[in-house]
């Protein structure tokens, strides 16, 4: 039996995660997901790959906003509204440009200092429309600042499988999913095509490349060549190396830890 045993939203892209007991789908993936960014000076994003520093970002979500602290600094705390309405501009995500809305001078201010590099913080309003690349849409959905696509699926059996071969073991917030599955074979997400969860149709589009975020520690920010060169061995293809799956869905609720993934009846393990 396959159930969901954890749930993560990252609402400012590259910075820590937000475990939840139950996430509600919006039109571009979780809500509060990758809604806010930071951006360089040519309003291009940033993240861990080039800024390690924002893994030591923690951020709290309650009704009001989001509360953004530094890990090891006792330093006053930035809050953040849950829908600013500062000056808008243009950014750009991997190539893609879209609007967004720059958030006030005070965020820019802090997180300069914090991260020690001169950036803004910028929102994704709802009239905003990013596109999934049309190649692994189904129904022109959109995403949010997300690298591509509005969710990230990882199975624990494929962190197990994949600790076994390491020289120390690494927990799941190196890859940062959305949805934690456990149950099922070792990376047998890979296959998953559709499935059903809380009344909902899930697609997986795409397996997902991964990057030089999964050798940070986010905790200490230690840089090393793990799980890198391991996955490197046997989940390479094309140059790429994969571990987790993109998805697309259709339908609106939520989604809670212990609800059960039912594999669509053509499904093939």
């Amino acid at each position: 039996m396959l159930s969901v045993s954890e749930l993560y939203i990252y609402p400012v892209k590259s910075l820590g995660g937000i475990p939840l007991k139950s996430a509600t789908l919006t039109d571009r993936g979780f809500e509060y997901d990758r809604r806010w960014m930071l951006v360089d000076g040519d309003n291009r994003f940033l993240s861990q790959r080039e800024i390690p520093r924002m893994a030591l970002l923690q951020v709290e979500l309650n009704e009001k906003g989001l509360i953004i602290r530094h890990k090891t600094r006792e330093q006053e705390p930035l809050f953040i509204s849950l829908q600013p309405e500062g000056e808008p501009c243009m950014v750009e995500v991997w190539g893609d440009r879209c609007r967004a809305n720059f958030v006030n001078h005070q965020a820019d201010q802090w997180f300069t200092a914090m991260l020690q590099t001169p950036c803004r913080l910028v929102y994704m309003p709802d009239t905003s429309r990013r596109q999934v690349d049309g190649r692994y849409a189904i129904d022109k959905e959109i995403v949010s600042f997300a690298d591509g696509y509005p969710l990230l699926l990882i199975g624990q059996a494929s962190l197990d499988d994949l600790n076994t071969k390491l020289p120390s073991p690494i927990p799941m917030n190196r890859f940062r999913p959305n949805i934690v599955f456990t149950g099922g074979l070792p990376y047998q997400e890979d296959e998953f095509k559709q499935f059903e969860l809380s009344g909902i149709s899930f697609f997986g589009v795409k397996r997902c490349a991964r990057c030089v975020i999964t050798t940070i520690d986010q905790d200490t920010i230690a840089r090393g060549k793990e799980p890198l060169r391991t996955l490197n061995e046997y989940r390479k293809k094309n140059n790429k190396i994969y571990f987790g799956q993109n998805l697309l869905f259709q339908g609106a609720g939520a989604v809670s830890v212990g609800d059960f993934i039912t594999l669509h009846p053509t499904y093939q393990p």
